[in-house]
């Protein structure tokens, strides 16, 4: 379990440096930075609450019996989904908050995952640079 909360803030983490260099970015590159920070703060908070309750989702699954954790995360499924379609109404109304903003918010933690993971498996870029005529075929 300890390392589900490591893990869980160390994501967090990532998000909240991410969203302080697209910031920084923001300040440099826009003439009205402030829709779009504000786009990005709401779809990162968004997000990483998203990822908190399918971290807590999941723990809670473990410990059930097949059929009920299979309703119950299909349940917490639809929740998420249905958060992540009102913030991003909210944002399209919104005039103060920039819908990109808000998407790349929502993005970030996916591609914080996939970079982590990857980056943490060092046979995978072994495995990318390995020639196939290095490979022994067993034959």
């Amino acid at each position: 379990m300890n390392a589900l909360k490591q893990t869980k803030w160390t994501v967090i983490k990532w998000l909240a440096i991410i969203d302080l260099v697209f910031i920084g970015l923001s300040f440099l590159f826009l003439k009205e930075p402030m829709p779009f920070i504000l786009g990005l703060v709401f779809g990162s908070a968004i997000s990483g609450l998203n990822f908190i309750e399918l971290a807590n989702t999941l723990s809670r699954a473990v410990s059930m019996p097949p059929d009920k954790a299979q309703s119950f995360t299909v349940m917490k499924y639809f929740i998420r989904y249905i958060v992540t379609a009102v913030v991003i109404y909210v944002s399209i109304v919104a005039p103060y908050i920039n819908i990109l903003g808000t998407i790349l918010g929502l993005v970030i933690i996916k591609i914080i995952i996939l970079v982590s993971n990857l980056l943490s498996d060092k046979n995978y870029f072994k495995n990318i640079f390995r020639r196939k005529e290095d490979e022994s075929s067993g034959q």
